[in-house]
């Protein structure tokens, strides 16, 4: 049977299969902001489960946290109190005046956005990430960063490693064992990397068949679309960063090269267009 995302319906198992005990993601994202002299008022957009807009939170940081998944909201505001949490689409957003209607301020923009995980590829065409792009734009103050962790579309330039057989993994998570078969295939016309997800449990429950894709993006396109929207690129590699191997660790400068298949990015907003 097919399921929309049994990860994102279900928080408390995303966590369980991608722990992240010492909020790498979070501690390379304030990393990059530090590196960058970022100010203090923060947006997490696709924060899933709120663990890396939390780990912001709590090292100072006054942060908006954004979702389009209430599951992922309630666990996030649960489990890791300290942002304000609110549910918004990546591809057109505006969540300046958060937390200021109380206080007579009509709209405030932020020193910084954040969106890791690949979330900015969910926006599929071009027009999606036009608005994505639009939205940044609209809420950075002048001299904002973008900071985004994502997939590498130039790594798949005559790769297939990543294609050429199906990922299985497995975990365990209240006594039941889990199973996941995935298969990554690039639908190269959408220039998109498509994924088929089988889930199995040995619980006696269904299998579940969940679809997804990513849009790939190459290095010097999303320079140029950064550039479009009036984003300056300081920083575009390939590692280390929170999911590369090896991880990224405290102190590390950013590398070089754009051959592997995470990408990092961080822009500033130099002008308004």
């Amino acid at each position: 049977m097919s399921h929309e995302n049994l990860l994102t319906d279900n928080p408390e198992l995303y966590e369980a299969r991608f722990p992240d005990a010492e909020r790498l993601a979070g501690r390379w994202a304030e990393d990059c902001l530090r590196r960058h002299g970022a100010g203090n008022r923060v947006l997490d957009i696709g924060c899933g489960t709120g663990r890396d807009a939390a780990h912001l939170h709590a090292v100072g940081r006054t942060v908006v946290a954004a979702d389009l998944s209430d599951a992922m909201l309630a666990h996030a505001r649960t489990h890791h109190p300290g942002p304000d949490y609110r549910r918004a689409d990546l591809r057109d957003f505006d969540l300046r005046d958060v937390g200021l209607r109380d206080v007579g301020l009509n709209e405030e923009p932020f020193d910084a956005v954040v969106c890791l995980d690949s979330a900015l590829l969910y926006c599929h065409t071009n027009a999606e990430l036009d608005g994505f792009l639009a939205s940044c734009r609209r809420s950075l103050a002048p001299g904002g960063l973008l900071v985004a962790e994502m997939r590498n579309g130039a790594y798949f330039l005559g790769r297939t490693d990543l294609l050429d057989a199906p990922a299985v993994n497995g975990f365990s998570w209240h006594g039941t064992a889990y199973t996941s078969t995935t298969t990554l295939s690039v639908d190269r016309t959408a220039q998109l990397l498509r994924r088929t997800r089988i889930w199995t449990a040995d619980d006696g429950s269904p299998p579940y068949e969940q679809r997804s894709a990513w849009r790939l993006l190459f290095p010097q396109e999303l320079r140029h679309l950064l550039a479009a929207h009036g984003l300056e690129v300081l920083d575009l590699y390939d590692g280390p960063g929170p999911r590369t191997q090896p991880a990224w660790q405290e102190g590390d400068a950013p590398g070089g090269s754009a051959d592997r298949d995470r990408l990092h990015l961080v822009a500033r907003l130099t002008r308004h267009v």
